[in-house]
C-alpha cells in the first residue's frame, strides 16, 4: 500500500488526467463550449486556452522543476471552470429534472475541491 501513498505516483495519474482533458478540448470543443456559462464571452477560444494550460499544467506537475508552479496553476484553473460545472449541471438540471445524471452533476460540484486538495497534496505538499 506504499504505493498509494508516494505523491509522485499521484503526480503521473492527475497529470495524465489533465493531460487527457486537455486534448479532449481540442478533439471535442463543442462539448465543453455547450457547458459555458452565457455571461461569458468567446466561448471556444477560453475553452481551446483552458484545454492548452490543462495539457500545460498535467505535464508541468511530473517535472520536479515546474511541479509546484504547474499546480497552482491547476488549482487556479480547478477555480476558473467551476463555474461552467455548476452551468452544467444548471442546465440538466432545467432540462431534465433530478436523474441519476444530473444528481450525478451535483456530487461533481464538491469533488472539485477533492481535485484541488489532490494536486495541492501532490504538487506543492510533497
Amino acid at each position: 500500500m506504499e504505493t498509494l501513498s508516494n505523491p509522485q505516483i499521484h503526480r503521473y495519474l492527475i497529470g495524465s488526467l489533465f493531460i487527457l482533458a486537455g486534448i479532449l478540448h481540442f478533439v471535442r470543443p463543442g462539448f465543453f463550449m455547450k457547458i459555458m456559462p452565457d455571461y461569458l464571452p468567446w466561448h471556444k477560444p477560453f475553452v481551446l486556452i483552458s484545454g492548452f494550460f490543462e495539457i500545460a499544467g498535467g505535464v508541468g506537475i511530473m517535472v520536479p522543476a515546474f511541479r509546484a508552479f504547474a499546480a497552482w496553476g491547476l488549482i487556479l484553473l480547478l477555480l476558473a471552470v467551476l463555474p461552467a460545472n455548476i452551468t452544467m449541471f444548471q442546465k440538466a438540471h432545467h432540462k431534465h429534472g433530478f436523474t441519476l445524471y444530473t444528481v450525478a452533476l451535483l456530487f461533481r460540484l464538491p469533488l472539485q475541491l477533492v481535485l484541488i486538495w489532490w494536486v495541492y497534496w501532490a504538487g506543492v505538499f510533497y
